[in-house]
C-alpha cells in the first residue's frame, strides 16, 4: 500500500490507538503528527495502517462528542462563575451601577497551523480575546520577546508538538524530548520580560513534554506530568479559565485540570490567580474592550 503526505494513518504496534497525519515520507519511514493529540512521531511504513473514510468518520465523531462534553462542562462552570461574580459585584456597587469586564488577553504560539485554527475557533466560541501565531517550535524562543511587546497579553500559551523518546535518555534528560527544550527556552525568554507569575500566566508544553523542566523554567501550567499525550484543545481550556477568573481569586488547580479533556495525568501547575477585571461605568462602546 502506498503512503504519501496527508494520509490519515495509525500504528499497528500501538494497537492503532492514535490517529496521525503523515507530513513526509522518506527512506521507508513516515513523519507523523497527531490528528487530535499534540504528538510528533515517526514510523516505518510497514507499521502503518491507512484509515478509510468510514473509520475516520467514526473516530472523528467520538472525538467530537468528547470535545463537546468538555465544552458543556466548561460553559456550566463559566455560568456559575459569572453568577458569583455578579453577586459579588452588586455588593461592591449599587444595583443601578452598570459595570463592564475586561477578560484576560491570550497570546497563543502554536507549532501546528491546523491546531492553531482549531484553538482560535474555540477561543472565539468561549469569548476569549486571543492573538494566535503559528511558529515552528524551535523558532519560538527567538520570537516571543517581540510578540510580548506587541501584544501585551495577560496569558501566554506555548504549544505545538512534542514527544518523549526513551531511546535518547531517561525522563529527566532534556535531550530525550523533541521540543521540550524549545518550549522551556521560550518560557525563560518570556520570564526575562515579565518575571512575576501572576503578571503573565504561562502554559507550556504538548504531548509527553518534560513537565518539571517547564515548571522550573517559569511556566504556571505545563504538560505532561506522566508523559502522556494531551488533547489539542487542552491549553485553550486552561487559558480560558484564567481569563474568566477575577484577578483577586485563586484558580483551583485540581478543578481546572479535571475539566480539561486529558485530565491530571497530562496537565499540572502552580497556584495562580485569575486575570479578569471589572470596571465602571459601563457604556455601549465598552464592549470593544474584550476584543
Amino acid at each position: 500500500m502506498g503512503f504519501q503526505a496527508g494520509d490519515l494513518v495509525a500504528r499497528y504496534s500501538y494497537n492503532c490507538d492514535i490517529l496521525f497525519r503523515i507530513t513526509a515520507v522518506k527512506d521507508g519511514k513516515a513523519e507523523l503528527i497527531g490528528e487530535e493529540v499534540r504528538l510528533q512521531a515517526d514510523s516505518p511504513l510497514s507499521d502503518l495502517k491507512k484509515i478509510d473514510d468510514q473509520e475516520r468518520e467514526k473516530r472523528q465523531k467520538e472525538s467530537k462528542e468528547k470535545e463537546e462534553n468538555c465544552y458543556r462542562l466548561f460553559r456550566q462552570e463559566c455560568r456559575l462563575l459569572k453568577e458569583r461574580n455578579e453577586y459579588e459585584t452588586t455588593d461592591s456597587y449599587s444595583s443601578s451601577t452598570p459595570y463592564f469586564e475586561m477578560r484576560g488577553r491570550v497570546l497563543h504560539l502554536d507549532g501546528d497551523p491546523s491546531y492553531l485554527e482549531k484553538c482560535t475557533a474555540l477561543y472565539d466560541r468561549l469569548g476569549i480575546p486571543v492573538y494566535g501565531v503559528h511558529l515552528p517550535e524551535k523558532e519560538m524562543p527567538n520570537q516571543v520577546a517581540s510578540l510580548l511587546h506587541m501584544v501585551r497579553p495577560d496569558i501566554l500559551v506555548i504549544t505545538g508538538h512534542d514527544a518523549y523518546l526513551p531511546s535518547r535518555g531517561e525522563e529527566n534528560d532534556l535531550k530525550a524530548y523533541r521540543h521540550s527544550k524549545a518550549f522551556g527556552q521560550t518560557v525563560r525568554e518570556a520570564r526575562n520580560i515579565v518575571p512575576q507569575l501572576d503578571d503573565l500566566v504561562i502554559f507550556a508544553g504538548a504531548c509527553q513534554s518534560y513537565f518539571e523542566w517547564l515548571i522550573k523554567a517559569g511556566a504556571n501550567f505545563a504538560s505532561a506530568p506522566n508523559r502522556v499525550n494531551i488533547h489539542a484543545l487542552d491549553p485553550v481550556y486552561i487559558a480560558a479559565k484564567i481569563s474568566l477568573t477575577p484577578f483577586m481569586d485563586q484558580v483551583s488547580i485540581l478543578q481546572l485540570i479535571r475539566n480539561t479533556i486529558t485530565g491530571e495525568e497530562g496537565l499540572g501547575g502552580l497556584e495562580t490567580k485569575g486575570v479578569l477585571r471589572r470596571g465602571v461605568p459601563w457604556k455601549s462602546e465598552d464592549s470593544a474592550l474584550n476584543r
